[in-house]
């Protein structure tokens, strides 16, 4: 029996953003930019650098203007998360490559995240989306909470595709699940994906976990072993250096899943990557860094527990076997 290839895997680096906006302490300007810089210096090629939102609502966000213009020259791909038209507008005179419109899938959620419905927030990602289309850059869409809501509760299959169908029709590069909260398990991966498995008008997959309850590692282990086909053969997957992270709007929401401990699961598993991902020693180097900027500790193992060498056989490599 054959099965078929392994998926590629794009790597997000969303720590300069998602990573930094939970954090009691606020980083300036410079030494966001040097964030990003050292990433990308150590291999991160699609970044999420900064946010589009009122300082007065997230202030570890602010300036993200002068944060884009010290970023300029980078071989990699910028992404700013924006709520509405004018996030996008700022994003695009910013000169992003990408943006990343966040719309939550429960009432509850989005009112006190955005201050409106989902409905409402379904006409602000309309006009965001139309907005970065005109300025030529790409386009994701993050369905927040789509695991489970803080609020709501439990988030039913059947309420994420209500949304789904809504958002495909945007005309969108990539759609992406977020775990807002930590609380999703593998069959629920499963079960997401196969909501636009056949959708042609979702182009590219992606998922956003956060680890609070342990599970987001085997999430993104389910997350490889889905049939890409519809989807180019390729998932991208959110992690943070050091698994900073979090949701200020979401109580108890802790970290992302570390991009150290994830490349090491990849490479461990032969998961092939779009680009070459970062050398797992130089993410503890820059996570160590960060730990020292915010006070905060580093939320990943690897540097605690240390990189274990060599890559399995290749008849061991899950997805490969003949």
């Amino acid at each position: 029996m054959t099965t078929r290839p392994p998926a590629v895997v794009d790597l997000v680096e969303v720590g300069p953003r998602d990573g930094l906006q939970n954090e009691a302490r606020t980083l300036d300007v410079d030494t966001r930019v040097e964030l990003v810089r050292r990433l990308v210096a150590d291999g991160a090629r699609r970044v999420e650098a900064v946010s589009f939102v009122r300082p007065a609502r997230v202030p570890q966000m602010a300036g993200a203007e002068e944060v884009m213009d010290g970023l300029r020259g980078l071989d990699a791909s910028l992404i700013g998360l924006v709520l509405n038209r004018r996030g996008a507008e700022r994003a695009a005179a910013a000169s992003c490559d990408e943006v990343n419109v966040v719309v939550p899938v429960t009432d509850d959620f989005s009112v006190r995240n955005q201050g409106v419905p989902v409905d409402g927030m379904m006409e602000h990602a309309a006009a965001a989306v139309t907005v970065a289309r005109e300025a030529g850059m790409g386009v994701s869409v993050t369905l927040a909470v789509a695991f489970g809501c803080p609020f709501s509760g439990i988030v039913t299959t059947a309420q994420v595709a209500a949304v789904v169908d809504r958002v495909a029709d945007l005309g969108i590069d990539e759609l992406a699940f977020a775990d807002t909260v930590g609380v999703g398990v593998p069959p629920q991966v499963l079960d997401l994906a196969a909501l636009v498995a056949d959708d042609d008008r979702v182009p590219r997959l992606r998922f956003h976990f956060h680890n609070t309850r342990n599970t987001g590692y085997a999430n993104a282990w389910a997350a490889t072993t889905l049939d890409l086909s519809g989807h180019g053969g390729r998932v991208a997957l959110d992690a943070s250096v050091g698994g900073f992270g979090g949701c200020p709007f979401a109580p108890a929401a802790t970290g992302n899943i570390a991009m150290e401990d994830l490349v090491h699961q990849l490479r461990r598993a032969g998961t092939p990557t779009a680009a070459p991902a970062p050398r797992v020693d130089a993410l503890v180097g820059v996570a160590g860094w960060l730990a020292g900027q915010l006070d905060s500790p580093v939320q990943a193992l690897l540097g605690k527990a240390g990189d274990f060498p060599g890559d399995l056989p290749h008849d061991l490599i899950v997805g490969r076997q003949a």
